[in-house]
């Protein structure tokens, strides 16, 4: 099995999501290459609607796999500029690319500085252990 990677440039949650900065208070959301692994092949994946206002630890959406069905949580307050369209086809892409073309929303944040109190790639995994 391929060792699972949680790149550096990116936040991560203790709920398995990560967070990439996009600068201008506008972050990507995606779920972890641990989570999609445990989830096994996903199979339907439901995302919030662009317009929602999402506190932190909201339930924005869910993700459906052959074995289990789990939450998707906001990591953070804001609201939602963006989804991935392409998921609703090819929901296997959270399992190719869960980095990549796997991301599921985008969020325009209330509070930048809110970013830098998730975990870092590090502090990720050392919760993994």
């Amino acid at each position: 099995m391929s060792t699972l990677e949680y790149p550096d440039d990116l936040r991560y949650t203790s709920d398995h999501e990560w967070v990439k900065d996009h600068g201008d208070a506008v972050v990507r959301i995606g779920i972890t290459a641990y989570a999609q692994d445990a989830l096994g092949d996903v199979v339907y994946v439901s995302l919030p609607t662009v317009g929602d206002t999402v506190a932190v630890g909201d339930s924005v959406g869910e993700v459906e796999s052959t074995k289990s069905v789990s939450d998707i949580y906001a990591p953070l307050a804001g609201e939602v500029t963006a989804v991935n369209d392409a998921l609703d086809a090819t929901p296997e892409l959270i399992n190719s690319d869960s980095y990549g073309e796997g991301w599921m929303y985008e969020l325009r944040i209330e509070d930048p500085a809110a970013l830098q109190a998730l975990l870092d790639a590090e502090g990720y995994q050392a919760q993994l252990d």
